[in-house]
């Protein structure tokens, strides 16, 4: 691997890093751009062929990920959830967080709700004997 290659490595780490930590505050690609020293467009481009999605989905993904521990771990509302995690509405968390996981939050929380054992455990209780 080339030392550009590299450097270049370093910088996206650098602004995927801050996307990681900072996943709740109002992050847009022009300042995620400057963490990296690059434009706007060469972050767009390389930061999808480095990861594999878009720095946006990314820190969609982040952000959803982050309100299934809450929803999971909490007795928080689901509003109040959204908000915390970074999403400016209530509309746009519930379609990105269905897109992402598969179901809305509220059903994510009553299904994962219903199983207080590990997974492990009741994969085994649930087998047919015999």
């Amino acid at each position: 691997m080339s030392r550009a290659v590299e450097e270049t490595n370093r910088r996206l780490l650098r602004a995927r890093d801050a996307m990681d930590r900072g996943y709740a505050q109002p992050l847009d690609v022009p300042a995620l751009a400057r963490i990296a020293y690059v434009s706007e467009a060469h972050f767009n481009r390389t930061f999808r062929a480095t990861f594999g999605e878009t720095p946006h989905r990314y820190l969609q993904r982040r952000r959803v990920e982050r309100a299934m521990f809450l929803l999971r771990e909490t007795g928080h509302p689901v509003t109040e959830i959204c908000f915390e995690v970074g999403f400016g509405s209530t509309g746009t968390f519930s379609r990105t967080f269905r897109e992402i996981v598969g179901r809305s939050p509220r059903q994510y929380r009553r299904e994962t709700a219903a199983v207080n054992v590990p997974t492990c455990f009741t994969m085994a209780w649930t087998r047919p004997t015999a």
